[in-house]
């Protein structure tokens, strides 16, 4: 059996410091992906979607394991957020957020692979959000990250340092706000709970 560990062989782009904001490089990377919008906190969709991503991720883990004989372990939840209005997102106005929500999958993993493994999970569970799963490859570039401990709803100063060390560098915000769930909250404590908080960033012109 071959095993795989993402986290491991990516662990820089998924153990930053959380003393420091750093500058990092995010290549491309193909994920399980799902859109939708309103507050997650309230938004059955939200649950929703969160429940299918791990449904087809999980099929697909198993599914690979029995077919190939490579083992991996299930990548952690991961969440791109904006607002049309960006002073909506920023006063915190939940129900005008927009969201996509994503799971990484190994190289290994191709459309078809995925296509099989997201048909399988339906033929599983009753979730009519599988429907709206897609199977895309993003690249992020060019980004700032750091780690924030502590419930979500203390993420203001963190998203704050993180901006402030993009501006004292000469860089400018782009793209879409980054979060990367590496706790569970059904298990861990609030102020234990442990989030990658992750801007994309691009030089300005001098």
């Amino acid at each position: 059996m071959k095993k795989l560990d993402l986290k491991k062989d990516l662990k820089e782009l998924y153990s930053p410091s959380a003393k420091e904001p750093e500058l990092i490089r995010v290549p491309k990377f193909q994920y399980f992906m799902i859109d939708g919008a309103g507050d997650p906190n309230s938004s059955l969709e939200f649950q929703e979607a969160v429940q299918a991503l791990y449904a087809a991720s999980y099929t697909l883990k198993f599914m690979v394991k029995k077919d190939k004989a490579i083992d991996y372990p299930v990548m952690p939840l991961e969440g791109l957020w904006w607002a049309d209005d960006a002073d909506a997102f920023l006063a915190g106005n939940k129900d005008e957020w927009k969201w996509t929500l994503m799971i990484m999958q190994p190289k290994i993993i191709t459309k078809s692979i995925a296509a099989r493994a997201v048909k399988l999970a339906m033929e599983r569970k009753e979730l009519s959000a599988l429907d709206k799963l897609r199977f895309e490859v993003f690249e992020e570039g060019l980004s700032a990250q750091i780690m924030h401990i502590g419930p979500y709803a203390a993420e203001g100063p963190t998203i704050v340092r993180l901006h402030a060390f993009a501006g004292e560098r000469n860089l400018g915000l782009r793209g879409k706000h980054h979060e990367i769930y590496l706790s569970d909250p059904r298990k861990a404590k609030p102020e234990k709970m442990k989030t990658i908080v992750r801007q994309p960033v691009l030089k300005n012109k001098s």
